[in-house]
């Protein structure tokens, strides 16, 4: 489980295939890697991924066919920055909502430009998603706890302060860059519950 407070900005330094799958390492950036043991989740650009590996300076982990097809990383490439936490302790404050690493489809920067000190960003949202959001609801986009600021039948809104701008890789988006979406998790058994009661 995750917060979706963004503890360092890592780098891919490294993908092999293996077969139809494939092993990712990354460099970790000033993410404090002391506490961390082989077997333990760490979110990567949202997506909860587990440590196969230990390095001085970053970690490796097996991606399956599933993660490929259904993330970003079907595409990446060795080289951008990557958003990183690691799994929450039960005494962790809890700074943004509740995120579980499963990313439920890909978005795309569909448009971005200053409002105020901030960064006000469109996405475009897969329509089997776009039911779960609200407005002041909340989203993870790769990996960051945000607040959807407006809604439309096929985008959404939210705001990027220069905080969140500075310690993630939001700088590093363009129009049509793609992103991993993570809707709320409340709104997904919500959905569960009711249709079980119909």
């Amino acid at each position: 489980m995750f917060t979706g407070i963004i503890e360092a900005r890592g780098k891919i330094a490294a993908i092999e295939a293996i077969g139809d799958d494939s092993r990712f390492t990354f460099q970790t950036g000033k993410l404090e890697l002391a506490d961390v043991s082989i077997g333990d989740s760490i979110s990567v650009n949202g997506t909860c991924l587990t440590a196969t590996e230990l390095h001085d300076d970053g970690f490796s982990t097996d991606l399956s066919t599933e993660t490929l097809q259904v993330t970003t990383f079907g595409n990446a490439r060795v080289g951008p920055e990557v958003n990183l936490e690691k799994a929450m302790l039960v005494s962790d404050r809890f700074g943004g909502h509740i995120v579980s690493g499963h990313v439920d489809g890909i978005g795309r920067v569909r448009e971005f430009y200053d409002d105020g000190r901030s960064i006000r960003y469109e996405f475009a949202i897969p329509s089997e998603l776009n039911r779960y959001l609200v407005k002041k609801g909340s989203i993870c986009i790769d990996g960051v706890s945000l607040t959807v600021n407006d809604v439309s039948d096929d985008s959404f809104f939210v705001n990027i302060i220069p905080h969140t701008m500075d310690e993630t890789i939001f700088s590093s988006y363009e129009k049509d860059s793609s992103v991993n979406l993570e809707v709320d998790l409340i709104a997904r058994y919500l959905e569960g519950l009711q249709r079980r009661e119909t």
